[in-house]
């Protein structure tokens, strides 16, 4: 028997409707019509103008037979067509697949195929490697190419589709009709995992979480109206960790940006007044070690965000000298990105950086609008105790968690095995409630029956002051089993020696922690800017290509 709140109190239209963050354009467009929503070379647009230009690549692509169920993949960097297809797509009904520009032509082969895209928007830099993994699919199904001209790129590429961008939108109409998603349940996008053993999983998300990240995102940062954007975090990257939609939510303004070095960093702050900007670790960095005369003349504040590893007392003292406010995140594609966030309270700045660094090295706790995020024992899934000792899994649950695996039930039982997102990430859990990651199960290095957490010997890397970027993995060792790698990025102009490192290392760590052997030289990155482990485990495997 129904309670007497749910008696003759029915859900319909007037009273429900389903959670999408394609409303934030509409209401951004209807409010702020005039405002600048894009800035991109020479390009300013405007709000209105924004939806209109969404609302006619939505229509573009129903007249071509797209719609709910259909996946429309785009091969695009930071530029216009990209933010309007984080509408334009979804608008339509169809699902948004962002392909990473830096993947080889059998990768994008592979997910054009899996995700059984029927369109693919190619930005004309990407022309070439596009045409390659067209020419691989093994599908017969006819795809729509579509070429995404860009004025303000000047390097070489070929159109190979069969309609511009600009041609297709021409097509489309500016007060089209759309409709909110039937459920909100309904998938919005396509994310690829990044495939370091097999193929690559697809992870899909839902139009419920893209609304509630995007609002988190919103609540995290005291995100303000008319807040001013960089993009600095590839759109391609969990759909920019939702950003596209949160910027859309408060009517600011996308600063877009093609190629991310530094000069062309401080040069967008300067002129258009940047107010926020995301990016990885390897990307403060570069802005931290930029030189001086790259900086000047930033007089507004500027927030930042990062993740992808915990920020080293370096990066958050350089920040400051700056006058940059580092925000630490943490997540994964399967929870669109940042789901937790280290909050940074107000006694903490009375703290030497060593300590603050400490502090905002943890992974900490769980977004606005995520459920919760905890440590467990995964076999038991029992909450480790709040010691700060003992380790266990990161596990997530509630809206911000992914539908599952595309056409992957087996994977999509095991993520979610009791309830909980697994993140495969290792961590403890302190008595204030934040977590902290200690290693990825697969990067425990275990030296003569001893535990060892990689991230904890690159923590004491990253605090000699000629390191730029560490990153350390097991090297086989006939006596222990396995002794730690350490791989190490000097900063320009630094000179130092392995025997330098070691003794560094010997001051922090016990003496079965300290690597014994250093690697010098550039170490190999993902295009969001994450160490490639794996690519590290290949080189210390063989004893003959790092032994000095």
């Amino acid at each position: 028997m129904s309670n007497i709140y749910d008696r003759d109190l029915p859900k319909t239209d007037a009273n429900f409707a389903a959670l999408t963050p394609l409303s934030f354009l509409e209401r951004s467009a209807k409010v702020y019509p005039d405002r600048l929503a894009i800035v991109h070379g020479a390009l300013r647009q405007t709000w209105g103008q924004t939806y209109a230009r969404c609302r006619q690549l939505a229509s573009a692509l129903q007249q071509n037979g797209l719609g709910v169920g259909d996946t429309v993949a785009v091969m695009l960097p930071n530029t216009p067509p990209m933010v309007e297809a984080h509408f334009g797509v979804p608008m339509s009904g169809a699902v948004l697949n962002t392909l990473n520009t830096r993947l080889d032509p059998q990768a994008l082969a592979y997910m054009l195929d899996h995700g059984e895209a029927k369109a693919v928007i190619v930005d004309c830099e990407f022309s070439a490697v596009m045409a390659q993994a067209l020419a691989l699919r093994s599908s017969s199904q006819p795809i729509l190419v579509i070429d995404a001209d860009d004025s303000a790129y000047t390097g070489a590429g070929e159109r190979i589709g069969s309609i511009t961008y600009e041609a297709l939108l021409a097509t489309g109409h500016a007060e089209f009709e759309w409709a909110l998603p039937s459920d909100e349940w309904n998938a919005i996008s396509l994310n690829y995992t990044s495939g370091t053993t097999g193929n690559p999983k697809g992870v899909v998300y839902h139009h419920r979480g893209a609304t509630l990240n995007a609002l988190s995102n919103i609540l995290e940062w005291d995100l303000p109206k008319h807040a001013v954007y960089l993009w600095t975090l590839p759109m391609f990257h969990c759909n920019g960790w939702c950003f596209p939609w949160t910027v859309a939510a408060r009517g600011g303004v996308n600063v877009c940006l093609r190629k991310v070095e530094p000069k062309a960093v401080f040069d967008a702050i300067r002129e258009h007044g940047v107010t926020h900007y995301c990016a990885a670790p390897i990307v403060h960095a570069s802005l931290v070690n930029a030189p001086d005369e790259l900086k000047q003349g930033i007089t507004q504040s500027v927030k930042a965000m990062v993740a992808g590893a915990a920020p080293p007392a370096s990066m958050i003292e350089g920040m400051e000298r700056m006058g940059f406010d580092l925000t630490h995140v943490y997540g994964l594609t399967e929870v669109y990105g940042p789901a937790a966030v280290c909050v940074k309270h107000e006694a903490w700045d009375a703290l030497d950086v060593g300590e603050r660094a400490r502090l905002n090295a943890r992974q900490g706790v769980n977004y606005h609008l995520q459920r919760d995020v905890t440590v467990m024992e995964p076999l038991t899934m029992q909450r480790v105790p709040a010691d700060g000792q003992t380790m266990g899994e990161i596990m997530f649950r509630g809206n911000i968690a992914m539908k599952g695996y595309l056409k992957n039930p087996k994977a999509t039982r095991e993520a979610f095995a009791g309830g909980w997102f697994h993140s495969g990430d290792l961590a403890v859990m302190y008595p204030d409630g934040y977590c902290k990651i200690k290693d990825r199960s697969k990067d425990i290095i275990i030296s003569g029956g001893e535990n060892i957490s990689s991230i904890e010997v690159e923590d004491v890397l990253y605090r000699h002051p000629a390191v730029l970027t560490a990153a350390v993995v097991a090297k086989a060792d006939p006596k222990w089993g396995e002794t730690p790698c350490a791989f190490v990025e000097l900063k320009a102009g630094a000179q130092v020696t392995e025997q330098d490192i070691i003794a560094h290392c010997k001051q922090h760590l016990a003496g079965f922690k300290v690597p014994r052997t250093v690697v010098f030289g550039e170490l190999p990155k993902t295009s969001t800017g994450k160490i490639q482990k794996f690519e590290l485990r290949k080189v210390a495997g063989s004893s003959d290509a790092i032994d000095p």
